[in-house]
């Protein structure tokens, strides 16, 4: 409650009033990281209130760094951190009271551009994107702002801002500047700027000027164009000929950009126009407008033709060539050339002739390639040119003389042999020798049963060999060969045809392995000899070794064949199973190369499952080999059978695929759609059976293997034709349904309850005094056992009225149960008359005692 007192003085009276904080309370103070944070706490009261501030739920009062109170209460952080985010507490206090305050400080995250704009130079019409990246507190909402020139962008389409980005298409020359992104939130921002430079080719030059004019120069000045941003590399001067090749600019020289004239060194009779281009970053510029013409005064030639060579077209000359001289060289009118030759080392005169509007002579009747000199001047009408080079060449080349002598050959295996032979002469080459060739063919082979085979080879020794190698041979066989020298005409006479044999080496492949028959427990192997022996067969190696689903090869078996067999049995197989089986012949050098197949046994077809039998009890377990991984064969189907049975039709084939998605469709006989099609999954099961078929129709099978989208068939076998045979109808046995069996059990179940609740009934009854069994003795109505059968009399009912009904069914019961089943009874009884004693049947005699009998009645 606050109260206003008023309290006398000596002197004077005041009031004294509670406290009070003016400040609104709850209010919340935003402030960026590293920057002071003031946080208010306005009071009243009289006295004057102390304010003191409290964090959270802290005890402890704010003093000291980094906080500091002001006399007017406000708080101030001096670098407020984001452990300084919370709530705050401000008490006002005097001597009538207290009055508090809550406030509720948030430190953010600055604002930063983290990517700032790039310096850019763009040609024109080209595109510029500036980027600027930039990290702001996730709980403000930024703004980004772009400026040109420290204003607005221009109202242009062609300035498109992102989050991120500025981009301008089509750049000009006017969007040349100083371009500034701002990030602003409702605390901070930050910028960041950079510069466009927009550049393109140079003007042309300009004002071009011809001075300091002489027969073979000239001096060119111009003046440069704008840069366009872009320093100037260089200026390049070009000229046209217009008595010459009027219209075709050529380059004649080029200067840095830092100049602006040119000494140019001119031709004599051309008549010269000028211009200039200048290049920077971006390219040329435009060509400068034309120079005025200088004519140069014509003169001797100062070069000759270059390009000079000699050499033969046939055996009997010399062709001469040369490239032509332009109007520019020339120099002059009457441009002619002299061509000069000579012999070498053997003719000291030159022989000359002089030709015009040509580029080749050619010199008959020289020897056949002998080497010359020749050389080609240029004359016009004001003079010759200077001496020119003198360069060697051949007259024309024939073919070789002579074949190489000496001419030999060393076997070194059944594939490799060396051949050597003696050079020819170097005159009876007539040409450049290139070098030697030879020729060798496989006559026959040394084996009765291979055919003959001629087919030629020829192998090409470059350059002055004497010696060179035959390599792949066919082994035993019956070689020939000749080597000829060849020049650049052609070859020359083969040498004398020598002939050798090749030792005896290890076969070649068999020419076909195939599986003929496909059992239970056995395949049967075929083969064809190698259709090249390479020696005399000595037998046949066959390995052969299970695979398994999951494509591990088992343990290996191996089989040695005499060579004049073609086929073999494989028995004791494993039913349903996959074999690989390599094979190869064999000479006395050693084995051939191997030649694999695979092939299925077939199902048993009272088991259509591929896993082996459990083990007999007591056997020991079959030994386990370690499998390994094997690339499965081609993919392929091979044979694809079936089996007509009681349960089903079973289908089983040979598929070597990869591919593990494998289906067997099969559809009617006579229905020709594809979508009739029905399947069955069979993963990588070599063997399914089809249930279901219907008696007497007959059905094309086939077996598929998909890709993984189970749609593209990759592997397709051949249709195979299943008919089901029609079953007559049989006479069902009742004995064997089962229903009838059901009920039989239930009713034997019945007997064996009533049996038992008889035997039950008739052990509660059985026990009575020897009074009641004396009694019931003398009742006439009882008929006692026969003797001679064992069993009870004929029962009639009682004549003792007193009997309750329960006791009547129970005998009525207990004559039913005596009538058809076997009753082992025990009785005991007491009294006098009867004889004591143990053993089996009804217990009689005199005197008193007790007796215990056990008899077996049967009804």
């Amino acid at each position: 409650m606050n109260m206003d007192i008023c309290c006398p003085m000596p002197s004077s009276t005041f009031f004294l009033k509670h406290p009070r904080v003016l400040t609104p309370a709850n209010m919340v103070y935003q402030v960026i990281r590293n920057n002071h944070a003031f946080l208010d706490c306005s009071s009243f009261g009289s006295p004057i209130p102390k304010i003191t501030w409290f964090k959270d739920s802290q005890s402890s009062t704010l003093e000291g760094d980094p906080y500091l109170l002001h006399e007017n209460g406000t708080l101030e952080i001096y670098v407020a951190q984001a452990l300084n985010s919370g709530q705050y507490t401000c008490v006002a206090r005097n001597t009538l009271g207290i009055a508090e305050n809550h406030v509720y400080l948030e430190v953010k995250e600055p604002t930063r551009i983290l990517k700032q704009p790039e310096y850019k130079v763009a040609q024109r019409n080209r595109n510029v994107v500036f980027e600027c990246k930039v990290k702001h507190d996730p709980t403000l909402i930024p703004t980004m702002t772009w400026l040109k020139d420290n204003g607005e962008l221009p109202d242009d389409e062609r300035f498109l801002v992102d989050s991120d980005s500025l981009t301008i298409t089509d750049v000009t020359e006017n969007d040349a500047g100083t371009y500034t992104c701002i990030m602003n939130t409702t605390l901070d921002q930050d910028s960041a700027s950079a510069e466009l430079t927009v550049v393109e080719q140079p003007d042309p030059p300009t004002d071009l000027e011809l001075t300091d004019l002489k027969p073979k120069s000239v001096q060119l000045t111009w003046k440069p164009g704008d840069e366009h941003n872009s320093p100037i590399h260089k200026f390049v001067i070009q000229y046209t000929d217009s008595l010459h090749q009027h219209g075709h600019w050529h380059n004649l020289t080029d200067v840095p950009g830092s100049k602006t004239t040119a000494f140019l060194k001119l031709s004599p009779y051309v008549h010269y126009t000028f211009r200039v281009l200048a290049l920077n970053a971006v390219g040329l510029s435009n060509p400068s407008k034309p120079s005025h013409m200088y004519k140069t005064n014509p003169a001797a030639p100062d070069e000759n033709p270059s390009g000079v060579e000699g050499f033969g077209t046939e055996h009997d000359n010399l062709m001469i060539l040369w490239k032509p001289m332009s109007g520019l060289q020339a120099n002059g009118p009457g441009l002619q050339y002299k061509v000069m030759w000579r012999q070498k080392d053997v003719d000291k005169d030159w022989t000359s002739v002089t030709v015009a509007n040509v580029s080749k002579f050619m010199v008959s009747g020289m020897p056949t390639f002998t080497p010359y000199e020749v050389k080609v001047q240029a004359i016009n009408d004001y003079g010759i040119g200077p001496e020119p080079a003198v360069v060697t060449g051949h007259s024309g080349e024939d073919l070789p003389l002579q074949a190489p002598d000496s001419v030999q050959v060393l076997v070194l295996n059944s594939t490799l042999a060396e051949v050597h032979w003696e050079p020819v002469p170097p005159k009876t080459v007539r040409g450049l020798l290139k070098g030697y060739k030879v020729y060798y063919w496989r006559e026959r082979s040394l084996h009765k049963h291979n055919p003959h085979h001629v087919k030629q080879q020829v192998l090409t020794f470059s350059g002055n060999k004497t010696h060179g190698m035959l390599p792949g041979l066919q082994p035993y066989s019956l070689y020939l060969f000749n080597v000829r020298v060849y020049n650049s005409k052609g070859e020359g006479p083969a040498s004398s045809t020598l002939q050798f044999e090749t030792p005896e080496g290890v076969p070649g492949r068999p020419s076909f392995l195939r599986i003929t028959n496909s059992n239970l427990d056995s395949l049967t192997l075929e083969w064809g000899p190698p259709n090249d022996h390479n020696g005399h067969l000595t037998g046949y190696t066959l390995k052969y070794q299970p695979v398994n689903s999951s494509n591990e090869l088992g343990p290996m078996e191996e089989l040695a064949l005499p060579a004049n067999k073609t086929s073999v049995t494989l028995p004791n197989l494993k039913y349903s199973t996959r074999y690989k089986f390599y094979f190869n012949a064999k000479t006395g050098q050693g084995a051939g190369p191997v030649i694999t197949e695979e092939a299925v046994t077939i199902m048993d077809e009272g088991n259509t499952q591929t896993q082996p039998s459990p083990p007999i009890a007591g056997s020991p377990p079959p030994p386990r080999h370690p499998f390994h991984k094997v690339h499965p064969a081609a993919p392929a189907f091979g044979n694809v059978s079936s089996s007509v049975g009681e349960d089903g039709t079973l289908i089983s084939w040979e598929y070597w695929g990869a591919e593990k998605h494998v289906y067997v469709e099969y559809i009617v006989k006579n229905d020709n759609s594809e979508e009739d099609w029905q399947k069955e999954y069979v993963n990588c099961s070599q063997a399914y059976v089809l249930k279901g078929l219907k008696e007497g129709l007959s059905y094309r099978v086939r077996v598929v293997a998909k890709g993984h989208d189970d749609q593209a068939v990759l592997h397709q076998s051949e249709e195979l034709l299943v008919t089901v045979p029609a079953v007559p109808s049989r006479q069902v046995d009742i004995a064997t349904q089962g229903w009838f069996i059901g009920l039989m059990c239930a009713i034997a179940l019945l007997i064996l309850i009533l049996l038992i609740i008889c035997f039950i009934k008739r052990n509660k009854g059985g026990k009575y005094p020897v009074k009641e069994k004396e009694d019931a003795h003398t009742d006439p109505e009882f008929q006692p056992m026969k003797e001679d059968d064992c069993t009870f009399g004929e029962y009639r009912p009682p004549l003792d009225q007193h009997r309750s009904n329960r006791d009547s069914s129970s005998a009525a019961l207990w004559s039913y149960t005596v009538k058809h089943k076997p009753v082992l009874m025990e009785e005991v009884g007491t009294g006098s008359g009867m004889g004591s004693g143990t053993g089996s049947g009804m217990g009689t005699g005199s005197g008193s005692g007790t007796g215990t009998g056990k008899g077996f009645f049967s009804a």
